[in-house]
């Protein structure tokens, strides 16, 4: 179900501003720092949350510390802090 709303376009800095309050916000549950995008149109634009990218990485954390030893982790290549670097 779609409701109209009226609003109007006000200055805002240097740009123009829309408030998202009442319905425009409370409807599709916006909250601060919601990602949007907006669809632009010659007559007006068109607003809606990003839908969330689930991304799957090539290797689980088991895959990649699977054989990971002691010899094998390159623990000699770290760097030993000095006492000045460790007395902050």
């Amino acid at each position: 179900m779609a409701y109209k709303v009226n609003a109007k376009i006000q200055r805002w800095g240097n740009g123009l501003g829309l408030r998202v309050a009442g319905l425009m916000r409370d409807i599709p549950h916006f909250t601060p720092d919601t990602d949007i995008e907006v669809e632009v149109f010659a007559d007006g634009f068109t607003v809606r949350k990003v839908q969330p990218v689930k991304r799957s990485l090539p290797f689980s954390e088991a895959e990649l510390l699977q054989g990971l030893n002691a010899d094998t982790a390159q623990a000699e290549l770290l760097a030993t802090p000095s006492s000045a670097e460790l007395e902050y």
